[in-house]
């Protein structure tokens, strides 16, 4: 771990890491470079493995529980509230955090953590802004602020918080080309494509196997709709990416949209049989169940069969359904549970929503529950049911807002195409109209995709692309 920096070399990058072992110094930027990298890389051990090291070489390292911690969290497979055993690792780093002289900026991201696990986001977010204020290479507090700000929502916040430290991040630092392709998704999800799609390919350009960077040129294709072109880009790029083990899978899922825009769902399906639904059952990583329901529903709105691959999802989703650490999430179990059939499960599902939605406290999530986690959850089982009217009645007035259940704009357009789809399948009048102003909407915002032109000739509106 030659590369690795040392205690002298955290010191000397102005980023003091409380403890004398360089043996956890190095652990904790393997660890770092990993989660920037989305990749466990066996030369180290992956991620797990440098954890359990880092540890074993300094059990008191604040920092070391920080990094642990919240990469827990950040995972959003469990909470303080479900896991007793990360509840205790969250209080043991309080109590280190309290019994060392950390510098003010080891304080600040101890209580970061504790504002995440509390599931008070935006608090954690204000956080980690003000490290970066006096700190602006602190690349755990940029990306933890990264990832959480997507959790949220909060794309200007994306963008901006890699804006105000980038000219910081001079060539010479470690993983300074990351830092590229982390501000070209902030870029590209406020719809700056070109400026968005320049730094990603300055990031290839130095990093090749930058997945990150692959992923914010497949949604600058995706919400163009530059369908030929996306696909080229997947296919040239894919032996530099096919590895990156936290990532691969939904670079695929990306593959997958462009060809079920094109109305090539089967070789959709193939790659979801290939690559995706191996990757969920291999891993059961909340990235891939997400990746795995969304695209089985979108496959089933074009009227795709997709067979009993919702049983094998929701041998995975099911034991998640309660958990409400984060309402995206949430609608993506609902999927599963809905596309197999389980009525326990998504009974379930929407009670203990229900119940979390009407508890005490600033967690995020289950405040944002009560005006529009619940009734988008309840749109989904009304379309489900066939009760079209209702599913318009429940997502019209909140179609603007989903946005604050975070994810991407190119996850959320599922949402985008049920509203289009319950219009479509209504039999009141004014139903149609209303698919045709959708429809005529969305082709403002993606010139010349198929999947649009689709639903507008089932509309009765194709003269309008004329």
């Amino acid at each position: 771990m030659a590369a690795l920096r040392d205690c002298q070399a955290w010191r000397e990058a102005g980023l003091p890491l409380s403890t004398t072992s360089n043996e956890a110094c190095k652990l904790f930027d393997a660890t770092l470079t990993q989660y920037v990298k989305w990749t466990n890389d066996k030369s180290l051990g992956g991620i797990e493995g440098c954890l359990s090291k880092l540890k074993e070489a300094d059990p008191t390292f604040t920092m070391g529980h920080v990094i642990a911690n919240g990469l827990e969290l950040v995972g959003t497979g469990s909470s303080v509230l479900l896991d007793e055993e990360l509840d205790l690792a969250v209080k043991t780093m309080l109590e280190l955090a309290q019994g060392q002289p950390l510098t003010e900026r080891e304080q600040l991201h101890v209580s970061a953590v504790d504002m995440f696990a509390k599931g008070r986001l935006p608090k954690a977010c204000d956080l980690w802004e003000r490290i970066l204020q006096k700190h602006p290479t602190d690349m755990l507090a940029l990306k933890f602020a990264h990832d959480t700000y997507f959790y949220l929502g909060y794309q200007p916040q994306m963008r901006d918080s890699v804006a105000r430290v980038y000219p910081y991040w001079s060539p010479h630092l470690p993983l300074s080309s990351y830092v590229k392709g982390i501000y070209s998704f902030g870029l590209m999800e406020t719809n700056f494509y070109d400026q968005a799609e320049a730094l990603a390919k300055e990031a290839l350009s130095i990093e090749q196997r930058d997945a990150w960077s692959v992923h914010t040129i497949a949604h600058i294709h995706e919400m163009k709709a530059e369908v030929e072109a996306g696909l080229e880009f997947m296919q040239c790029s894919e032996n530099n990416w096919k590895d990156c083990d936290m990532l691969a899978c939904h670079n695929y899922w990306h593959w997958s949209l462009y060809l079920i825009e094109k109305g090539e769902y089967e070789a959709a399906l193939t790659i979801y049989d290939d690559h995706i639904a191996p990757s969920l059952l291999g891993s059961g990583a909340m990235l891939d169940m997400v990746d795995s329901c969304s695209m089985l529903y979108r496959l089933q709105m074009e009227g795709v069969p997709v067979g009993g691959r919702w049983q094998e999802v929701m041998k995975i989703t099911k034991q998640h359904s309660k958990d409400h650490i984060l309402l995206f999430n949430d609608a993506h179990f609902l999927m599963s549970s809905l596309g197999a059939k389980d009525h326990e499960t998504t009974n379930e599902l929407l009670a203990t929503l229900q119940e979390a939605s009407n508890s005490p406290g600033e967690n995020s999530q289950h405040l944002l529950a009560r005006g529009v986690g619940l009734p988008l959850c309840h749109a989904m089982v009304a379309f489900e049911n066939g009760d079209h009217d209702r599913v318009l009645e429940l997502l019209l007035p909140i179609r603007y807002q989903i946005v604050q259940l975070g994810g991407s704009n190119a996850q959320r357009d599922v949402f985008n195409q049920l509203l289009v789809h319950a219009a479509l399948n209504s039999q009141a009048p004014s139903s149609r109209n209303l698919a045709r102003s959708l429809l005529v909407e969305r082709d403002a915002l993606r010139r010349n995709s198929p999947l649009t032109e689709r639903l507008l000739r089932k509309a009765g509106a194709a003269h309008l692309r004329e």
